[in-house]
């Protein structure tokens, strides 16, 4: 992942100007971070999340789910573009044709070789920033999930999930649901 230096600040009517070039392009703090498009495994992982977590919400009707591209704008410099998002049904105002207007209830990023620094650091600290509820780190290559939880506006010690200890994710967010890592690595 790249960024411009730090003296140059993009406003969300700059990040609209950028190229549709199937790169992931996002604002923190007013800097410019580039991704390539992810592999496969990446994909996988995203479509596993939809297809698992997504039924479920629906047939609950506790929110909506997105995946990426959807834009997510925490603020004019904060424009960003999670693998993986919910939000709660009594939170839809947030949602417009263009974007999402405020912090999900749920972020979901899968690290990848280039955005680990990113994602474990840089977002988490944005996504805590902004009251995002809970936030996910997958890591497909040691097959392993983070879940940091929003406790008193801070995010608390990660549970870290295995797929070697056969571990379960659960999620305050939705009840009564649960998801073995092996389903979600497959």
């Amino acid at each position: 992942m790249t960024s411009t230096p730090s003296f140059l600040k993009f406003t969300y009517e700059d990040y609209l100007c950028f190229p549709d070039d199937g790169k992931q392009h996002e604002l923190i703090d007013g800097e410019h971070y580039l991704t390539p498009a992810p592999l496969t495994k990446h994909k996988r992982i995203i479509s596993n999340l939809h297809r698992l977590i997504g039924p479920f919400i629906h047939e609950q009707n506790l929110g909506i789910v997105f995946s990426a591209p959807t834009d997510v704008m925490l603020t004019e410099l904060d424009v960003v573009q999670p693998d993986f998002l919910f939000i709660s049904a009594n939170r839809m105002d947030i949602v417009t044709e263009a974007n999402i207007q405020a912090a999900p209830d749920l972020v979901v990023e899968i690290l990848s070789e280039g955005n680990r620094k990113i994602d474990e650091v840089i977002k988490r600290k944005l996504y805590e920033r902004h009251q995002v509820k809970e936030y996910w780190l997958i890591d497909p290559v040691l097959e392993t999930v983070k879940r940091f939880q929003l406790q008193t506006n801070v995010f608390i010690t990660p549970d870290l999930l295995s797929l070697e200890a056969h571990d379960i994710l659960t999620s305050e967010l939705f009840p009564d649901f649960s998801l073995p890592l092996s389903d979600l690595f497959v």
